[in-house]
């Protein structure tokens, strides 16, 4: 069958409705809505059924990082099908793509994490990771140590395990998370929860809830704490430049295992090759994906350190997954990773294009809705007010400014995501600065728009 596009919007957006069921959205309204179809896409920007291009400002879902179109990945996969389309690894089998793979994520990974465990998203990973450190200290003569320690509004995925390690009220409050041993602390959320206190001071304070958790769980009962360098779909919550290292210093008091959920940060996005770099961060662990093969493949795995491994290497781990390492998602992995090091993307990100989206994001802050415009290379989000001179929430349900601000960045072929008042984008690392002034331009249209609707609605209310 072929799935070129020969319908129009309206035959498509009902076959959508009849059967197929969307992540994260309420289907029934959806389908009344009628969902925008995507047909293709190059560099970085889509286009839909109806002809209209839109600058993707997430990246796909934080993980189109080369950008759209790339003719290398499909003749890698292409290749890699017609070789070996697919093979497991549990049977005291492997490939060439995966452990080629895998010793190349050694060779970019810092300090001693140099083993990888492949999954097929970064969720299952998530998975993975509640089981590998729960096994490690077992093995270690610890099996008391098991509760994991996460953040709240942090985000590790929505498997049963992933969704629970995630600290989401709406997440936890659908099935049954989360699961038992895994607690949550709070975010270093200054600009909405930081009160009078500087941002180093917030930054410490909150770090510090962590060792305050460890001595009341007891640091014999504790396994690991798991947190993204920079909080992604929690709404790009940037800590305080005080909260990492305090974060580091108690768990390497403690003895606790360090999991940093580089799902979204990895791969270039904060203008390193992983997030942990960009904050001197030292995790035993670091979940991946996404930015991994670019979204062109799903992939994703855990890169663990040598002394972790070298544990868990003394038994028989029981787990794994039917594609873990698979083969075409490991070739085009590689062949991603070759462009993101031969044509100096990150470099880029890191020298020119994030300082570019900085300071025009930025000003930003100046429009009579935002009340902070902040960025971390190519991560940015605004936080919609009613007073940012009290740094105040408005009195509607939170995140109804924000849809309404979503909906009209769509309407002008932005895709700018909401999550609650925070609008957030996350573009492909190959935007330009081009790219970057059109985003901006259509941003800040989207902004007036929004800001007359409240006004017109009278919702320019603080709560």
């Amino acid at each position: 069958m072929s799935l070129t596009n020969t319908l129009p919007t309206a035959e498509l957006q009902a076959l959508d409705a009849a059967h197929h069921m969307h992540p994260f959205t309420a289907n029934g309204a959806l389908g009344k809505k009628g969902a925008r179809i995507i047909t293709r896409a190059q560099g970085v920007r889509l286009t839909d059924s109806n002809g209209e291009e839109l600058i993707d400002g997430m990246a796909g879902l934080w993980c189109v990082n080369i950008g759209y179109g790339r003719e290398e990945l499909a003749e890698a996969a292409a290749r890699q099908m017609r070789e070996l389309p697919f093979y497991n690894t549990f049977f005291q089998t492997s490939h060439v793509p995966a452990l080629t793979l895998a010793a190349r994520l050694a060779e970019l990974a810092p300090g001693d994490l140099n083993h990888v465990f492949f999954a097929g998203s970064g969720s299952e990973a998530n998975d993975t990771n509640i089981r590998l450190v729960r096994q490690y200290w077992a093995l270690k003569g610890q099996p008391k140590r098991t509760t994991i320690i996460a953040r709240r509004n942090g985000y590790h995925g929505s498997t049963m395990g992933g969704g629970s390690l995630g600290g989401m009220a709406a997440m936890h409050a659908q099935g049954g998370l989360p699961i038992p041993g895994i607690v949550h602390i709070d975010q270093p959320y200054w600009w909405g929860e930081g009160g009078e206190m500087t941002p180093e001071e917030f930054g410490i304070t909150r770090a510090r809830l962590l060792e305050k958790k460890i001595l009341e769980l007891g640091p014999e009962n504790v396994a690991a704490f798991i947190a993204e360098p920079v909080q992604g779909a929690g709404g790009v919550i940037i800590p305080p430049d005080s909260y990492w290292p305090e974060v580091q210093r108690i768990v390497d008091q403690y003895g606790i295992l360090l999991i940093a959920d580089e799902v979204i940060t990895g791969f270039g996005r904060l203008g390193h090759w992983f997030g942990s770099q960009s904050y001197g961060i030292r995790p035993h662990v670091m979940t991946i994906a996404k930015g991994l093969s670019s979204g062109y493949q799903p992939i994703g795995g855990s890169i663990v350190c040598d002394e972790v491994a070298n544990t868990i290497a003394q038994d028989e781990f029981n787990h794994g997954y039917t594609y873990s390492g698979h083969p075409v998602a490991a070739a085009v992995a590689l062949e991603n990773l070759r462009i993101l090091d031969e044509e100096a993307i990150i470099t880029r990100v890191r020298n020119e294009t994030a300082p570019y989206l900085a300071q025009a994001w930025a000003r930003l802050a100046d429009h009579p809705l935002v009340g902070e415009a902040v960025s971390r290379g190519m991560m940015a989000s605004l936080a919609l007010t009613p007073d940012k001179t009290r740094r105040a929430a408005f009195k509607a349900d939170a995140g109804t400014a924000g849809y309404i601000c979503r909906e009209y960045s769509f309407g002008n072929n932005l895709v700018m995501r909401h999550v609650g008042d925070r609008m957030i984008i996350a573009p492909p690392l190959v935007i330009s600065p081009t790219d970057i002034d059109e985003l901006i331009a259509r941003a800040t249209k989207t902004l007036d728009q929004t800001l007359a609707h409240l006004h017109r609605e009278g919702m320019m209310v603080a709560a």
